[in-house]
């Protein structure tokens, strides 16, 4: 590697360090979430895997009993599917409407952080009866971009505690 292109890559970093880039998805979480529990009745939702990697992402460490937890975050509600937005003059859907809506709280051991929110996010996409299994593959892809979404919106949250 050559010294000019050394220097060039120094002076990259230090100029993306010093405006305060950092890598998407990472936040600064308050101290309290350092030792975190995720109190949740379904372990194998999107949204979970989400959640869960999200906060491990932001340096978050993950234990597995209440606790030993400083903060617990609380799943109430995870739930997704789809509504039929359109059907056609033969009345066969043609646009789906793809849900996810999940209600949490945040604790902490001596008290409530953040009370119950509801937050729901919603994307809809064509149907195609020649199509089906590309179309349900869309689907379950629209889910996952979803619950990552409401991840990143639950990181955030709690970043502004």
């Amino acid at each position: 590697m050559s010294t000019s292109l050394r220097l060039s890559v120094l002076i990259a970093a230090l100029l993306l360090s010093a405006c305060g880039w950092r890598l998407q998805g990472t936040a600064r979480l308050p101290e309290i979430m350092s030792a975190t529990y995720i109190d949740t009745v379904d372990t194998y939702t999107d949204f979970n895997r989400a959640l869960r990697e999200s906060l491990e992402t932001s340096g978050v460490r993950l234990v597995g009993n209440r606790n030993d937890a400083s903060a617990i975050v609380r799943i109430r509600k995870d739930t997704s599917g789809q509504r039929v937005l359109s059907v056609s003059a033969r009345n066969t859907p043609e646009e789906y409407e793809v849900f996810y809506s999940v209600e949490y709280s945040v604790e902490s051991q001596t008290g409530e952080l953040i009370a119950p929110q509801k937050l729901e996010l919603t994307r809809d996409y064509s149907y195609d009866t020649t199509a089906v299994l590309a179309k349900q593959r869309e689907q379950s892809v629209l889910r996952e971009a979803l619950a990552r979404d409401l991840a990143g919106l639950v990181i955030r949250r709690v970043a502004s505690l």
